[in-house]
């Protein structure tokens, strides 16, 4: 899977098993007259979907690498982290990314992360707020919020028929045909911007062996909840990104999420001509909104 310039491949063990990251301790970032150990910290934190990992921020976060110690990893059942044989739950991941962090971060940290990822983490902040400095979020969202289903199609339900959904992952969702097809119809707003890169980094992800456990959880409802019942007792400091023709959760919602916690929510950007995942369709764009959030918050 694609790694940039100047970051090494690490691992932690957590309760549900290795989660790997990414993180800037090679050259040019780091030799033996520099170190991270001064520098404050921003985690990014991909969002859920077949071959998702932390390539998603992958364009982002080496801009970042001069200034800040960066951690990027794969969640547990994605990328290169262990995949374990078992129906995800919402508590599942919860624990997860709360271990990850007190495992990796030794001080509070900002947290940039998208979509259901960036729901779980503000339920995370809520419960644990002395992990967090500020949380900087595109799409937040819990896929059931003010009681719409955000999956809730015909193939949520096939999908979650035994050995069918198997047979549906590896012909319709792991393949390169599959992955282009929800990106450029699903995930961007325009096409032309899914390049032979994207592809190929979302598809040796969901190529991994189990790696049908956390992608099925996902497409079946399982992790989805209603994130209108939690952000009100949000306290962190929070900017949110938003791209306009994001399909899976649209701008309204995230307004009403917004309008619940203005003490806590200081920013809400929306972004025209933009999909679920700016920070693959316009990196450049999300990177100069991060800078500029950051003193903010």
């Amino acid at each position: 899977m694609f790694q940039p310039l100047g970051f090494e491949q690490r691992s932690s063990m957590t309760s549900l098993g290795k989660v790997t990251y990414y993180t800037n301790e090679a050259s040019p970032w780091q030799d033996q007259n520099t170190g991270s150990t001064d520098k404050e910290t921003l985690v990014f934190l991909h969002g859920f979907g077949g071959g998702s990992s932390a390539y998603e921020w992958s364009k982002v976060y080496p801009a970042f690498a001069a200034d800040y110690r960066i951690i990027a990893p794969d969640l547990i059942g994605w990328g290169r982290s262990e995949h374990p044989a078992r129906n995800y739950t919402i508590e599942d991941y919860l624990t997860n990314i709360r271990e990850f962090l007190q495992q990796t971060c030794n001080q509070p940290v900002t947290v940039i992360a998208s979509s259901l990822t960036a729901g779980l983490i503000i339920r995370v902040a809520i419960a644990h707020p002395e992990l967090f400095k500020s949380l900087i979020l595109s799409a937040p969202a819990g896929l059931s919020d003010f009681g719409n289903d955000a999956l809730n199609n015909i193939f949520a339900q096939i999908i979650s028929i035994p050995v069918l959904d198997r047979l549906l992952y590896s012909t319709g969702i792991a393949t390169k045909e599959g992955i282009r097809s929800f990106l450029e119809q699903r995930q961007f707003a325009q096409p032309p911007r899914v390049y032979e890169e994207i592809v190929n980094a979302y598809l040796e992800s969901a190529q991994q062996p189990n790696a049908e456990y956390a992608a099925l959880s996902f497409v079946r409802g399982d992790l989805s909840f209603d994130l209108s019942v939690y952000i009100q007792q949000l306290t962190t400091p929070t900017a949110i990104i938003w791209g306009q023709k994001s399909q899976l959760t649209g701008s309204e919602i995230g307004r009403r999420l917004a309008q619940l916690n203005p003490q806590a929510i200081r920013i809400f950007q929306l972004l025209d001509d933009v999909g679920l995942t700016p920070q693959l369709e316009l990196p450049a764009v999300t990177i100069s909104l991060i800078r500029r959030f950051l003193p903010m918050l």
